[in-house]
């Protein structure tokens, strides 16, 4: 999803989805509206590990990558907002508690998930005054010598594991390669969107992960139509627009296969995506999967590149982030100058 452009700071049950559940548990589309990783983090200790000076975070700090996940349901979105319980912000406060900061640091995350969305595989990074890690020091080392960095930050991650609720997990902190950014670097980001098509209705140990569509799902319409749509295009008729983004995306993988259990799963991978984009292509297929609409009918939406009031946008409960892929090292900082210059309108 595309946000606007924020320079990182250094720093010592799903609701309701239609009228069928109440409780969300079988849920129809609702008018449009609104990532494993590739490479783990580093925890070998290099001579820039303590004054990283690396393209990309700020001088004399070191950039760390997190690795995470959460259970989105109680959850108002990833971004921080005043009076909310957000992962941001949950995260955000347990560093700044175990890391003793007079101020909480700020994260960049490669994906900012909507309310009620969850992820597998999220990554995020913020910058720290290398003193930052003192805090995690063992008590009474001395006599063993300081800690180093690795030691440092598996301290970190099982720390985080004692302050955290447990709908969000931290499972690798490293330090990142120069010219890392968790958003900008990113090559792909990889959604799954589950749903189950059995009369039935879902499994009840799973209804706030799988979105239940009481209606059968025909298996080659889905991916019939979801072909018409790989390429890279304006997806604005199935995005909200932000002022100063593109909604020009590649959509690199769309199809739909069935697992072991029988539930459909819609596997979505893109370069980046922009809001609502994902659950908005869901809504607009489950319409074909079942009949309502033609085959053709997501492409010519596509084409038209207007907001259409029969796209829908599939409830947020279905939806993972499972995976986030990068460059290697050496081609980071290549990949963040290019993926903000196309992310972001110039003006004039």
């Amino acid at each position: 999803m595309t946000d606007p452009i924020e320079p990182p700071r250094a720093s010592g049950p799903p609701g309701p989805a239609g009228p069928l559940e109440p409780d969300g548990a079988a849920g129809t589309v609702e008018p449009i509206e609104t990532l494993g990783t590739s490479e783990p983090p580093s925890t070998v200790e290099t001579p820039g590990m303590i004054m990283a000076a690396g393209k990309g975070e700020p001088a004399g700090t070191v950039r760390l990558r997190l690795d995470l996940a959460y259970e989105g349901t109680e959850f108002s979105g990833w971004a921080r907002q005043p009076g909310r319980r957000t992962v941001q912000g949950e995260l955000e406060a347990a560093l700044g508690r175990v890391l003793r900061l007079p101020d909480p640091p700020s994260l960049t995350v490669a994906g900012r998930t909507d309310a009620g969305v969850h992820a597998r595989g999220q990554v995020a990074h913020l910058d720290l005054v290398p003193d930052a890690l003192d805090a995690l020091e063992r008590r009474g080392g001395r006599e063993r010598g300081p800690m180093t960095v690795a030691e440092r930050l598996d301290a970190l991650t099982r720390r985080l594991a004692g302050v955290l609720p447990a709908d969000i997990r931290v499972h690798a902190v490293g330090v990142a390669p120069d010219g890392f950014d968790a958003r900008f670097s990113a090559l792909f980001r990889r959604y799954a969107y589950r749903v189950c098509d059995r009369p039935a209705g879902v499994d009840p140990l799973r209804r706030r992960e799988v979105l239940w569509h009481p209606r059968p799902l025909a298996d080659d319409r889905l991916n019939a139509a979801s072909a018409r749509l790989l390429g890279e295009h304006d997806f604005a008729a199935f995005c909200r627009r932000r002022d100063g983004a593109t909604t020009i995306r590649e959509l690199q993988r769309l199809d739909w296969a069935r697992d072991g259990q029988g539930l459909l799963v819609a596997t979505v991978v893109a370069d980046a995506f922009c809001h609502s984009m994902v659950r908005a292509l869901v809504g607009s297929l489950l319409a074909v999967g079942e009949g309502q609409r033609p085959v053709e009918w997501p492409g010519d939406v596509l084409v038209k590149g207007v907001r259409d009031s029969g796209v829908n946008v599939a409830p947020a409960h279905g939806l993972c982030l499972e995976e986030v892929g990068y460059p290697p090292p050496a081609e980071l900082t290549g990949r963040a100058a290019m993926t903000r210059r196309l992310r972001t309108l110039t003006s004039g």
